[in-house]
């Protein structure tokens, strides 16, 4: 979710597939059966574990769930999986270049982000028939199968998720008079938290810190503020913004008023996404949203309390965040590569490798496990996963209107914390420009 690829570099990517002609329509063929007798004719739930050996891509950020995954499968299972790890900022132009030429690798994941644009041009096969046939179908993580979902067809499972979630320094709030066991449950309250610990004039420590030049930030953990409020951010097309609610606007405004009162760390204000966590592992930052995947990090270095994100009034939300995963429409080895990809979604993938790992499960049933009861807090992300306002937003522009830098999106927010707060109307509409292109 926090990755910043160039609009450039997807438009060129993308284009290169459509140059091709590799539309959605292959991605339909890509399910059937094929030469190489990859697909069978009776589509099962565990798919074939024959020996055969299978390719796998992902991005550099997911390198350690990655090689843990495919290491366990791979002494498990007579099928053999080799993975490929790519930069990150590699990685949308290399699977471009692959698209076109027909040279994909049986699976890939992508940003969830991203998804839908590369299900709409068809580099995905067809699991619709294989995910319904799975027993637990109901309980993977929707946003993810949402995301992945083109003309009703699914095409995508959740391979590794990444959380956004409220963390506050434990020791700060003991000091500041609040409690530490309990965080931030309104954005009234996580204001007066982070004015209360700005208040303690320590040297170099702040109430609050965020990515303040970067979209991805912004949207991992401002969206759940407002999804917890009850609000939408898009329409249910992802073309049109709807970021001048009344909860967004009372997003801004704490913000501001942060600002204002100077709880807000001041290198936020051209943080780019790069170092927008440092400041709270070195113990300097009192409450922020925060990546629930660093839990295993910030947790060395600070007593660390963690919520769900709250909204105006309460609630509880979440940005379902990180990559999709799927059988790409030029492996002639589905049936052995949906074996991967059952076990990926079974117990011993999700308990036994994932959350022995520190890492979210991407099914519900699944959340209160031998690992989650070892630690309150894991078992907390677990249930925000499974929150109802928690979500993954579709947009087919959705990196042009919000992730790229100085998008539409970075210029509305730092306008309402920095700027122009009277801008809103327009600074909307030139997100609504971009979604809707």
């Amino acid at each position: 979710m926090r990755t910043r690829i160039t609009r450039g570099i997807i438009r060129r990517a993308v284009a290169s597939v459509a140059a091709l002609g590799l539309v959605a329509t292959m991605a339909a063929c890509g399910g059937g059966d094929d030469e190489a007798g990859g697909a069978s004719a009776a589509v099962t739930a565990e798919g074939t574990d024959d020996g055969s050996e299978l390719t796998l891509w992902t991005r550099a950020p997911l390198e350690l769930q990655a090689k843990a995954l495919v290491e366990a499968y791979n002494k498990s299972h007579k099928n053999q999986v080799k993975l490929t790890i790519v930069p990150n900022d590699d990685y949308v132009a290399k699977v471009g270049a692959a698209a076109g030429s027909g040279d994909l690798p049986d699976l890939f994941a992508a940003d969830i982000v991203y998804v839908p644009n590369w299900t709409k041009a068809g580099l995905f096969s067809d699991m619709t028939e294989r995910i319904g046939l799975l027993p637990y179908a109901d309980k993977i993580n929707q946003g993810h199968v949402t995301a992945g979902t083109y003309e009703d067809k699914k095409y995508v499972l959740p391979f590794v998720l990444d959380l956004s979630v409220m963390f506050w320094n434990k020791k700060l709030y003991q000091e500041a008079g609040l409690d530490p066991e309990k965080g931030p449950t309104t954005l009234d309250e996580y204001r007066e938290h982070a004015l209360a610990i700005q208040k303690l004039n320590k040297p170099d420590t702040y109430g609050t810190y965020f990515g303040g030049n970067c979209g991805g930030c912004g949207v991992f953990t401002w969206f759940p503020m407002v999804w917890a409020s009850g609000e939408e951010v898009m329409d249910a097309e992802g073309t049109k913004s709807l970021l001048d609610g009344a909860a967004a606007q009372k997003v801004y405004a704490t913000f501001r008023q942060m600002q204002e009162g100077g709880a807000i760390h001041p290198g936020s204000k051209d943080d780019t996404g790069a170092t927008w966590v440092a400041a709270f592992q070195e113990g300097k930052i009192g409450v922020m949203p925060y990546p629930a995947t660093l839990l295993p990090t910030a947790a060395k270095t600070v007593d660390v309390g963690v919520g769900p994100i709250p909204g105006v009034s309460g609630g509880a939300s979440t940005f379902l965040g990180g990559d999709g995963i799927g059988i790409s429409k030029d492996s002639k080895k589905n049936d052995q590569a949906w074996n991967f990809l059952a076990w990926l979604t079974s117990e011993a993938g999700q308990v036994d490798v994932l959350a022995a790992n520190d890492s979210t499960v991407a099914r519900t049933d699944l959340a209160d496990n031998q690992y989650s009861a070892k630690d309150p807090r894991v078992a907390t992300v677990n249930k925000v996963a499974g929150a109802p306002q928690s979500k993954t937003p579709f947009a087919v522009n959705f990196q042009q209107a919000f992730n790229a830098p100085g998008s539409p999106w970075v210029t509305l927010f730092r306008n309402q914390v920095y700027g122009d707060a009277g801008a809103l109307a327009n600074d909307n509409a030139a997100v609504s420009g971009v979604l809707g292109q």
